[in-house]
């Protein structure tokens, strides 16, 4: 038999991590909340680098907030650089004079 591997809201690591900074003993407190400890370590861990942005869910980027703008401004310039090319051929098109 395999075994279903849990899955954990949101709303639970983020209290988990809150409820660890006042803490010396992790994996006493890691016991209390009925998790491995080494979870806990990872979600202290990617708290501290990521913030808000921490814990996004299946599929979403984990982004601090200067490479999400890095993100959104680099898939900007593709629209434009595309936009850019299309308008180009269509001014190669029209200026096309029929012989």
């Amino acid at each position: 038999m395999t075994q279903k591997r849990k899955t954990y809201d949101t709303a639970f690591k983020r209290q988990a991590v809150a409820l660890s900074k006042g803490r010396k003993n992790l994996s006493e407190l890691a016991r209390e909340l009925g998790i491995k400890p080494y979870l806990l370590y990872s979600w202290r861990k990617e708290f501290k680098e990521f913030g808000e942005g921490s814990f996004p869910g299946n599929g979403n980027l984990k982004l601090s907030p200067e490479q999400e703008r890095i993100h959104e401004l680099e898939k900007k310039l593709r629209d434009v650089e595309l936009e850019h090319e299309v308008l180009k051929k269509a001014v190669a098109i029209f200026s096309k004079t029929d012989r």
